[in-house]
């Protein structure tokens, strides 16, 4: 009893020099103690400011449907004026914040206390928000779910300086994946993403401190926002043996069609021929005719401006649509990807995936079309991301459908490695090549 109390108790005493000692390394002025405050105040700040976007996002977008059905033809101008201006403005004032945001959380993750000056900053992540704001206004065929990301990053980076701690990798990935789980309101999606995309190149230990971060800037969003389920409570299922026939065909036909969405944007961002180095060389016109192919497809469609979410969730619930919608929407995403103009691919690419389920509901006409449907958004979601259980557990989340969960994870993997038949680099990893980080701040970059 004697040793157990002397073990208890340590021989020392507690004086007040180690006292003092104590306060210095584990303290409110410790660097571990900062370090903590910074993360957690961050994932709080994530929560709000993804929310924020959101609200925004979702009133340009409904701004915009009013202007498009008001005034049905002038889109043929002002889409394709708007992509110029934003291009031009872009490459002008903020270079880095072009495209989705995802790329350049993965390249932030090299020299994150240098990011924090240029690909993730403040400066980059307002310009973000405002020209992504902008994309939605005009018509673009974009998501806030990529911008979203850059933004949590950069979120994450200005707490570190605010109390002066070292923004380290692992931290980079938690505000990435934090900015996924509030902008979906799927805490578990925002996980994985965090493991299987931001860091499947590096060795990253995401620890508990990560895991926090992301749950308390989702729970932190649907306090703001509410209990939620993105594209409502569907609850879809499908009996094994329809599964069995259903989920190879749904996995190779989305996942090859998420694959060749891959190859041309990445063709368009890092390939050389001709066509790419004109882009390159006359990008203000070049977006001027990528926004004139989304305004076309818009005006004479009706269906494929904006993120596609109504359409989509149409789509999951049953309600019939043209045929052509899935390809018609592929092609306006990978032209408002390919423009160079702010805004994500997430939420369009969902709506792509609908269109290719819609299609397959006319092969398996006998089965349940909102089980279907879904399987054909996790095929080509995973075909483009190349992200499976991201995939699986973002659709799962979004429609409430866990009674579906095995059919989907079979058809993410098999769409996965038919992603890779046609384009064998990741997306985002390979566009992140473009943005290798760089001493010159982004306002020296024109």
């Amino acid at each position: 009893m004697a040793g157990i109390f002397n073990r208890l108790m340590p021989a020392k005493r507690w004086t007040p020099s180690r006292y003092r000692a104590l306060l210095r390394a584990r303290g409110p002025r410790s660097v571990q103690f900062r370090t903590r405050a910074a993360i957690l105040a961050g994932a709080i700040l994530v929560g709000i400011v993804a929310t924020l976007f959101a609200e925004a996002a979702d009133w340009a977008g409904a701004v915009f449907d009013r202007y498009a059905k008001s005034w049905h033809w002038l889109p043929l101008i002002t889409t394709p004026l708007t992509f110029m201006a934003l291009v031009w403005v872009a490459r002008r004032y903020a270079p880095l914040a072009r495209g989705s945001g995802i790329p350049q959380v993965i390249a932030a993750q090299a020299s994150p206390n240098e990011a924090a000056k240029t690909l993730i900053s403040i400066r980059t992540v307002v310009a973000k928000a405002v020209l992504t704001i902008g994309a939605v206004l005009g018509g673009a065929s974009v998501g806030r779910e990529g911008p979203t990301v850059q933004l949590a990053a950069a979120v994450m980076g200005f707490t570190h300086r605010l109390v002066r701690v070292p923004l380290r990798g692992g931290v980079v990935i938690a505000g990435g994946a934090a900015g996924v789980a509030a902008a979906f309101n799927t805490p578990l999606a925002g996980l994985l993403f965090a493991i299987e995309e931001l860091a499947s190149a590096y060795e990253q230990r995401v620890t508990l401190l990560v895991l926090a971060a992301i749950v308390i800037a989702g729970m932190v969003a649907q306090s703001v926002q509410g209990d939620y389920i993105y594209f409502g409570a569907i609850g879809a299922h499908m009996p094994l043996l329809s599964a069995l026939l259903v989920a190879p065909i749904a996995g190779v036909a989305g996942g090859m069609a998420g694959g060749l969405f891959s190859k041309v944007v990445l063709a368009m961002a890092v390939g050389g021929n001709r066509l790419t180095g004109w882009a390159r060389g006359n990008p203000i016109k070049f977006a001027g005719l990528c926004g004139s192919v989304v305004a076309l497809l818009g005006v004479f469609t009706g269906l494929t401006w904006g993120t596609g979410y109504s359409s989509a969730r149409a789509m999951i619930v049953g309600i019939d649509a043209p045929l052509w919608f899935g390809p018609a929407k592929m092609l306006a995403t990978a032209a408002t990807a390919i423009a160079g103009l702010p805004g994500g691919i997430f939420a369009p690419s969902l709506a792509v995936g609908a269109g290719v389920g819609n299609l397959l509901r006319e092969v398996f006409p006998g089965e349940p079309a909102s089980a279907v449907v879904i399987l054909g958004m996790v095929a080509y979601f995973a075909g483009v991301v190349r992200a499976p259980l991201t995939a699986v557990i973002i659709l799962s989340e979004t429609t409430a459908s866990r009674g579906l969960m095995l059919p989907m994870f079979a058809t993410a993997f098999i769409a996965d490695a038919a992603s890779q038949w046609v384009c064998r680099e990741k997306l985002y990893h390979g566009l992140s090549r473009t943005f290798a980080m760089q001493e010159t701040p982004p306002s020296h970059q024109h």
